[in-house]
């Protein structure tokens, strides 16, 4: 894909020391920064799937010695788990499958879409549709969450509040929901 079309992830600079293969891991500060503490698959925050992991994207070139900050992905435990070593064979990648990388094109929003009636992801392409099933992003966890995130969304924004006795407390009340809910998946524009 060319970098030059517009991606859902904009990386800043990399690690000051070389990234080595024994040493990978220590990116994941910058990797957090780069994708918003979100794994880069399902964009489940870290604050709601646990501590990320660092992928490597290709994990064909993970045996070099020195790792390139563009191949790796914070990713959580589901997804890197479900992705593991996976790469598209040839016929695979003939036939279009292969991982989306959010780093050099638009993935979510023009590519893969949540069905608003189930909230399973759905793809528009052969390789969203591969890349949605390889990394398991309709696992029961996930709709889960995108389903509750929508179903607090609509409560946030359809609900007016009458307050008796202390408007802080509710206001207060009201805004760490709205954080909690800020932390969920995020809405596909």
């Amino acid at each position: 894909m060319s970098s030059s079309r517009k991606s859902r992830v904009r990386r800043g600079p990399p690690p000051k020391k070389p990234i080595k293969r024994r040493n990978y891991r220590e990116a994941l500060p910058e990797l957090m920064r780069d994708f918003g503490g979100r794994c880069a698959y399902s964009m489940q925050h870290h604050a709601r799937c646990g501590a990320l992991e660092v992928d490597h994207f290709d994990p064909r070139l993970k045996k070099e010695l020195i790792q390139d900050y563009s191949n790796l992905f914070p990713a959580s435990r589901h997804c890197n788990g479900k992705k593991s070593d996976t790469w598209p064979n040839k016929e695979e990648l003939a036939s279009g499958c292969r991982f989306l990388n959010p780093c050099e094109e638009m993935d979510y929003g023009e590519q893969v879409f949540e069905d608003p009636t189930t909230h399973r992801l759905v793809g528009t392409t052969r390789a969203a549709v591969w890349h949605i099933r390889v990394c398991g992003l309709n696992a029961d966890h996930l709709v889960y969450e995108r389903r509750r995130r929508a179903e607090h969304w609509t409560q946030i924004k359809r609900t007016a509040v009458l307050v008796k006795g202390n408007h802080e407390q509710v206001g207060e009340l009201i805004r760490r929901f709205r954080e909690e809910v800020e932390l969920m998946i995020p809405e596909i524009a």
